[in-house]
């Protein structure tokens, strides 16, 4: 059997096992949506490091531990890829995590996922209004996220800020994963470009009560700062359910 099949059969294994637990009528405390972008300024081994690391950060100890803490009102995972207008590509569907082995499973499944061929171009606001058209099909979960990771600015399509009001996107909340310069480039460099983008996604990008983002210093940081942004999401979630 080919190694192309064994990909193409394993991903369909994994999209009905995943149907076939849709229907459950279960609760869900957060919906959350993780847009991947895979613009032109993304090569090869920088996308592979994106996927390996989301992979590694939801399996990772901590947050395991946090995804798990309700499991019968689980966070339910959405992961799409992004780059121009009508880019935008499903990884996983809609899953509820409600055990360590279906953890693994999207762990396993965004490992073995190959790249498609995308458009150069940088569509953050297009990105933005299709993800909350994704937590539109989630309208029963206590909270919707809409993580957004970027290696730079929109440069075709809507601007962000013109479609990620409270009148566009509802109670949705926009987070973000800002890709900075590569540690090998100037410090000076480096720092005035996070700086930057720092500034354009706290501005045109963010949305919503307690909305932050994270930055990785390159994509080889793209791990520890997914943990520490997945972290912190679930942080605010339990601070807020305890004060109810």
């Amino acid at each position: 059997m080919s190694r192309r099949l064994c990909k193409a059969l394993a991903a369909l294994s994994f999209t009905l096992w995943v149907t076939s637990s849709a229907g459950a009528d279960v609760a869900c405390r957060q919906a959350l949506a993780l847009g991947l972008d895979v613009s032109g300024s993304v090569d090869e081994a920088e996308y592979q490091l994106q996927l390996q690391g989301l992979a590694a950060a939801l399996i990772s100890d901590d947050v395991r531990a946090s995804l798990m803490r309700l499991p019968d009102a689980p966070v339910r995972i959405l992961v799409f890829e992004w780059s121009g207008q009508d880019y935008q590509r499903v990884l996983i569907p809609w899953t509820d995590i409600t055990s360590p082995s279906r953890l693994k499973a999207i762990s396993e499944q965004l490992r073995s996922t190959t790249r498609r061929q995308a458009p150069p171009t940088t569509a953050l606001g297009q990105a933005i209004q299709v993800g909350a058209g994704f937590l539109n099909q989630q309208p029963d979960c206590w909270k919707r996220t809409l993580d957004i990771s970027g290696d730079g600015k929109n440069n075709t399509g809507p601007e962000p800020h013109h479609v990620n009001s409270p009148e566009k996107i509802g109670d949705i909340v926009i987070n973000a994963l800002i890709i900075g310069v590569d540690a090998t480039s100037r410090l000076s460099h480096a720092e005035l470009s996070i700086a930057e983008l720092t500034a354009y996604f706290a501005h045109r990008v963010l949305a919503g009560p307690d909305a932050f983002s994270e930055v990785a210093i390159g994509f080889d940081d793209y791990e520890r700062a997914m943990s520490r942004k997945l972290l912190r999401e679930m942080e605010f979630l339990s601070m807020s359910q305890s004060d109810q």
